[in-house]
């Protein structure tokens, strides 16, 4: 199902005196990061908060938001996480959202009465990402790629796959 907002990481820890933290980013890239303007402490209009600089360092992010000025102001933060407004997300085509994709039924795209069980959690190997679809207390790993992925219907929480042979063969 479409969220309005989204998680997209956790400040991790502080970076010097000023009020700059340590974000741990969830997503692809950290360009992706940079292009958001407010990011939500809350999932509503109520946690808004003005990014003011965004940087990589390393494998996480220096983030200064507005309002946090001091190391004080920052480590009172430390692991919260922080929301995007989808609204505001720049997304390709077949591309998705993660947090989105848990809870996805995942069903054959040649016949629609078979469902593999659910997606339970996404590994980023790099390559690309693993899907960890569960069915009872079994679960199997299949790779989000195009060969397998036919079609991802977010509004209604279902995944169409061609799986790999052999897959699902114990399930």
């Amino acid at each position: 199902m479409r969220k309005e907002y989204l998680e997209i990481g956790r400040i991790t820890g502080t970076h010097g005196i000023r009020g700059e933290m340590r974000f741990e980013a969830w997503c692809d890239d950290a360009a992706f990061l940079k292009s958001f303007k407010n990011l939500y402490f809350k999932a509503d209009e109520t946690g808004r908060v003005k990014v003011l600089s965004c940087r990589q360092h390393g494998n996480v992010m220096l983030l200064s938001l507005e309002g946090i000025y001091s190391v004080e102001d920052a480590a009172a933060n430390r692991n919260k996480t922080l929301y995007i407004k989808r609204a505001d997300a720049k997304v390709k085509k077949d591309d998705w959202f993660i947090e989105e994709l848990i809870g996805s039924e995942v069903i054959d795209v040649d016949d629609n009465t078979v469902s593999y069980g659910v997606i339970s959690n996404v590994s980023q190997t790099g390559a690309n990402d693993v899907w960890h679809i569960k069915k009872d207390d079994k679960e199997v790993l299949i790779p989000a790629i195009k060969e397998v992925v036919k079609k991802v219907d977010i509004d209604n929480e279902k995944v169409y796959i061609r799986p790999l042979r052999g897959l699902f063969d114990d399930i």
